[in-house]
């Protein structure tokens, strides 16, 4: 059992017997891990702020056989502005709810936690839609599963022009000639141009741009669509959204 420093955010925590805390924490230097703080519920215990969802910063922990025991944490955002604001919070939940699912102990996961941390610094802005800041977050997560829908090319011809058909059935884009044989919905060429800067841009970049309310809603149904297909799970902060 050696002493690690660990950088990541907390996404759930829960009550263990009588004073303790587990914490689920995404990292950047050993993915999602389990940790458990001794005596955290404890009014004076340093690890009380600590031990909350959304809390970014570093962990000292002891590494267990199958988890952590917590020992400090110096937390450097605890995104205030966004926990005190209802709708916030349930998007934020959501966000953490994915990532809680979607990583895996022991495994790279510093592109998932640099999303993560982008999109609540980004909801805390204020500056976006809460759909487009949903939209954002799936599309780029889905890239980094590698489960995203081609938006470069037709699926049928490999063509790179005249992109004007999103199939469902094939998981990407159409060209006007290939649509015309295979059903799909037409798509415009702003809401093609978001879809493909989202899926090519670096995390630091993705929140950069807003959209018009009618490029915003074509990209909200699309999406939406291929969710419905391709995400069969159900999280339960989306009750909340």
């Amino acid at each position: 059992m050696g002493l690690v420093t660990l950088t990541g955010i907390v996404l759930s925590c829960s009550d263990v017997g009588e004073f303790d805390r587990r914490l689920v924490i995404l990292t950047k230097e050993s993915g999602r891990i389990t940790g458990f703080a001794k005596g955290a519920r404890r009014p004076n215990n340093p690890m009380v702020a600590a031990c909350s969802p959304f809390c970014f910063g570093t962990f000292e922990a002891f590494e267990g056989r199958s988890s952590y025991h917590i020992t400090k944490a110096n937390i450097t955002n605890y995104f205030r502005d966004l926990v005190m604001d209802y709708d916030k919070v349930c998007l934020g939940s959501y966000f953490l709810e994915v990532a809680d699912f979607l990583s895996v102990e022991g495994v790279d996961e510093r592109q998932r936690l640099a999303l993560l941390y982008q999109s609540l610094k980004a909801l805390e802005s204020g500056k976006f839609s809460h759909r487009l800041l949903r939209n954002i977050y799936d599309l780029k997560t889905w890239v980094i599963d590698g489960e995203y829908p081609n938006v470069f090319s037709c699926m049928c011809c490999g063509k790179k022009e005249n992109l004007t058909t999103f199939s469902i059935k094939r998981h990407g884009m159409l060209c006007r000639e290939c649509s015309e044989m295979e059903s799909g919905t037409d798509i415009s060429t702003s809401t093609l141009y978001a879809m493909q800067f989202i899926v090519s841009s670096r995390i630091e970049k993705l929140y950069t741009f807003v959209l018009n309310n009618e490029t915003e809603e074509e990209l909200t149904r699309i999406l939406c669509s291929y969710r419905l297909n391709y995400r069969s799970h159900k999280y339960k902060s989306e009750e909340f959204l």
